[in-house]
Parts: structure tokens; C-alpha cells; sequence
């Protein structure tokens, strides 16, 4: 038995696929992600079943299908769509971003070379939780790395061969020695055994607060409820609610290439302290956290 959602979204002009493609296309072993010239194929987890995510872009849409091993609730139709919407960063308002800071001495020519740059978003807040933790203080090369045997640790695999990526319960059922042996820090180990469980649980809420979208997001108790875990801080917060959720405006400041890129538009000598990429960030708020965006965009073709 299986079931299928489908759905079509209509893309703005100058809406950038290659961006979102990029995104899932970091890793070249292709476990759980196929990536061609205009088509994602994904392996996810629907309500527990195996399932494979299929987005197709066309000239001035999207197609978009999903493929349950299982039976699934019709009810799912509606939330599949806003899963789709929110992973295309369709609600993002990236044209009045770009209207304000187009003539910015800094950013403006940024902004004219990248025009419509939006930013991909996870199927799900927990697995940007997780790509967080992972990528903490190492590069994005080992992060995806470690990503995959994640993956493969959890071993679920859809009908049609990709592997899926797992749910909180999947997650925080292994154990400690499990994912220290895939090559996770103890300190990552801990973390992310520790968010997947509360998670699991209820204790981070993590689904109800994406259907709080787009109307409100409940930031300072996600905020709050995340850094009450050990092993995570501000960054690991803010790349949370930017890939999972779409919020735009968290301060990446303490981010390696955030400040390169500062340094770079400032043509400055010196390399840029947190202190000043938080003050210099802090005059586009609430879209700093898209700003960081295109700092990494124009420095690598590489997703980050």
C-alpha cells in the first residue's frame, strides 16, 4: 500500500531553482538527496513511513509530489503544500528586502548580482537542528560527511532507494557509542542524542511551532528552549531558525564567512570581530540572517 500528495506552485520571476538545488545537492554520494539540472529527489520520513520527496521546476512553476510507503491521511495534502512552500522559501518577501538596500554602498551590487537569492529551507526544523549541531566549528565538507552517516546510522530506506533522512525518535534510540563511532564528538554525541529525545517527547515542539507559520513564530522560546541545551549557542540557534523555519532575521555574526564577507564588502584590512559584524548587521534588521545569505552565496557556489 502507498499513497501520493502532488501539488503546483506557481514561482516568482526570477525565482532562482539552481539555489535550492545547490542546497541539496552537497552531498556527492547521493544517500538520501538526487540532484539533476531541474529535478530534487529526497528521502524523508512523512508521519513515521518511509517517503520520497520528488520537486520538478519548470519555466514558471514547481511540481511537487510525495511518494509514502504506507497509507497517509488525505488531511497531509494541505500540509505537504506548505512543507513545499516553506522549503522553496516562497514566503520569504525577498523583493522588498532587495528594493530597500538596492542602492546600499556595500550591498546594493551584492544584491544586483544575486537578485533573488532566497534561502532554501529543511523539510523539517529537526533536521535543520541536526545540520546545525553537526556543522558546528568544522567545515561544511566534514559536516556533510558526518550528515550521511547520520543517515545511514538510522537506516531507513524508501521503496525507491534513497535512504531517509530520520525523525527524533530514530535519532535519539541510538546510542552514544553509535554515533561516536559514525565520527560525532562526544560533546555532539551528547547534544544531539539530547535534542532528539526532547524532541521526541514534545519537550521541543518543534512541528507545533512550524504550524504557527506564517502568521507568527514563537522566537525567544525557541530561542530560549534551545539554549537550555548544553552544546548549543547563538549560532547554532539562529542557522536553526534560518533553515528550518525561514526566519530571516537572526545575527550570524559569529559566523566564519558571515565575517569574511563583511570584511570583504568593507575592503578592510583586518579581519572582522563578532562585535562589529553584530553592529553592522544589526542595520538590517529583520532580514540579517538573508544578509548572511548572500555573503555566503557570493563567496562559494557551494550551499552552505
Amino acid at each position: 500500500m502507498s499513497a501520493r500528495f502532488s501539488c503546483i506552485l506557481l514561482l516568482p520571476a526570477g525565482f532562482r531553482p539552481r539555489d535550492i538545488l545547490a542546497f541539496h545537492k552537497r552531498d556527492a554520494q547521493e544517500v538520501a538527496e538526487r540532484v539533476g539540472a531541474d529535478r530534487l529527489e529526497k528521502g524523508m520520513l512523512w508521519d513515521g513511513r518511509p517517503a520520497c520527496l520528488c520537486i520538478h521546476f519548470g519555466a514558471a512553476q514547481a511540481t511537487a509530489e510525495l511518494a509514502i510507503d504506507g497509507d497517509a491521511a488525505a488531511a497531509g495534502e494541505e500540509r505537504f503544500e506548505t512543507m513545499v512552500r516553506r522549503m522553496l522559501g516562497l514566503g520569504q518577501g525577498v523583493e522588498d528586502f532587495e528594493a530597500r538596500y538596492r542602492d546600499h554602498p556595500g550591498l546594493g551590487p551584492v544584491l544586483a548580482r544575486q537578485a533573488g537569492l532566497r534561502v532554501p529551507v529543511t523539510a523539517t526544523p529537526f533536521e535543520a537542528l541536526t545540520w546545525a549541531i553537526t556543522g558546528q566549528q568544522i567545515s561544511v565538507r566534514a559536516a556533510v560527511s558526518l550528515r550521511r552517516k547520520l543517515i545511514l546510522a538510522t537506516g531507513v530506506r524508501h521503496s525507491g532507494g534513497l535512504m531517509c533522512y530520520p525523525e527524533p525518535g530514530r535519532v535519539g534510540a541510538l546510542a552514544e557509542d553509535e554515533l561516536r563511532g559514525a565520527g560525532f564528538s562526544a560533546a555532539k554525541a551528547r547534544t544531539l542524542l539530547t535534542v532528539s529525545q526532547l524532541a521526541a517527547e514534545d519537550r521541543l515542539p518543534l512541528e507545533a511551532w512550524c504550524q504557527t507559520l506564517p502568521v507568527v513564530l514563537p522566537v525567544d522560546e525557541i530561542r530560549d528552549r534551545l539554549l537550555e541545551v548544553r552544546g548549543i549557542g547563538p549560532w547554532t540557534v539562529n542557522y536553526m531558525l534560518l533553515r528550518g523555519f525561514g526566519w530571516l532575521d537572526g545575527s550570524l555574526h559569529g559566523d566564519v564567512a558571515v565575517r569574511r564577507g563583511i570584511q570583504t564588502l568593507l575592503a578592510s584590512p583586518d579581519r572582522i570581530g563578532e562585535n562589529l559584524a553584530k553592529e553592522w548587521l544589526a542595520e538590517f534588521s529583520p532580514w540579517r540572517a538573508l544578509v548572511a545569505a548572500h555573503l555566503w552565496a557570493a563567496q562559494s557556489s557551494t550551499a552552505y
